[in-house]
């Protein structure tokens, strides 16, 4: 059993970390730090185990084996590398920090301290994309030419745990980045995960559309982006990301192969549709995708604590996720300097 603590108690510890932590029999829930005290409290009573004063405390107590990093982005690197420091296991919320030095220096600490570096890119554990990458490996849809992939719903504002408009992932101070990365790196780490490759150049368009402050002045970061990528292998396509979705959101992805095309998560009835050349149509009944109204169990949780009891590498470590973040900071420069960008 490992000794697990939660850093950040805000929305996303509260609906999947911490239920997904205290239904695995793999795990301790030693207790919480949160800037709001009064919320650690609160979880600790409910969870068990204690409301820490400060990160530090928390990292000194030697039960602890185990932090879930689920702070402001801005945040991010500096707590994983202040928790791997002190010989703890981290699973860090995506974005996985807001510069690629940051990331990189996270990666080098879980080396030196032998500890796991899990990022929580969770749309790689979905069933439907576990299924897709077999049925691509298995020449479903013959070669992947294109694809469009995109990630929109109407915006954090509803769903964080301080809702309004004057949100902090609306804040660049401490959100860094906006849909991009938010919802954007979700896409950006799937497609490379289908396809088995890289982003190798994206030329992209990031703006702020809609969302505004309480005072109505535009939010300080992106509320939409669009992105052209190139692939490593050749295949091109684009990915979206909005939070100006005022409606049914949309978190799919479709590929176009030279013998078919496949559909996942964009059909109401069925994860993956797969629609050959003569149209005939292959339907897969799988799981759907979790949702901010709909939850269930990310799997997450699970593979951290499975890679900690076995000492194998997290199925989503630190460095698998550095490629995905190269293509975000790269799109960012695209948008800002108006050209395509390599990803490198």
């Amino acid at each position: 059993m490992t000794g697990v603590a939660v850093i950040g108690c805000g929305k996303i510890a509260q609906t999947r970390h911490i239920p997904e932590y205290a239904a695995n029999p793999k795990a301790e829930i030693k207790g919480f730090y949160d800037l709001n005290r009064e919320r650690a409290k609160q979880l600790a009573q409910r969870y068990g185990g204690k409301a820490y004063a400060s990160v530090e405390e928390l990292l000194s107590d030697d039960g602890v084996e185990a932090v879930s990093v689920c702070t402001a982005n801005h945040t991010h690197a500096s707590i994983s590398i202040q928790a791997l420091k002190a010989g703890r296991h981290v699973l860090c919320e995506k974005p996985m920090a807001t510069t690629l030095e940051e990331c990189e220096e996270m990666t080098a600490w879980a080396q030196k301290s032998a500890k796991k570096l899990m990022i929580g890119q969770n749309q790689r554990l979905a069933k439907a994309h576990v299924r897709a990458k077999e049925l691509l490996a298995q020449g479903m849809i013959g070669k992947v030419i294109s694809f469009r992939t995109a990630f929109a719903h109407g915006g954090p504002e509803k769903w964080s745990i301080d809702p309004g408009k004057n949100s902090w992932f609306f804040d660049k101070k401490s959100a860094a980045m906006g849909v991009m990365a938010d919802l954007g790196v979700h896409k950006t780490d799937l497609i490379q995960y289908l396809l088995g490759s890289r982003v190798a150049e994206t030329t992209a368009r990031l703006a702020t559309l809609d969302k505004c402050y309480e005072d109505g002045s535009l939010i300080d970061v992106d509320d939409n982006a669009f992105c052209i990528y190139k692939m490593s292998d050749g295949v091109m396509g684009t990915m979206r990301a909005s939070w100006t979705c005022y409606g049914e959101g949309e978190n799919h992805t479709v590929l176009y192969g030279t013998e078919g095309i496949m559909k996942i998560y964009e059909d109401p009835a069925y994860a993956i549709v797969v629609v050959k050349p003569d149209g005939e149509r292959i339907c897969y009944d799988i799981e759907k995708i979790q949702t901010n109204d709909r939850q269930t169990s990310s799997g997450v949780i699970d593979a951290f604590l499975e890679a900690i009891e076995t000492d194998t590498t997290p199925v989503i470590d630190g460095n698998s996720v550095l490629w995905a973040m190269k293509a975000v900071f790269a799109s960012i420069r695209s948008s800002e300097q108006g050209k395509t960008i390599e990803v490198v």
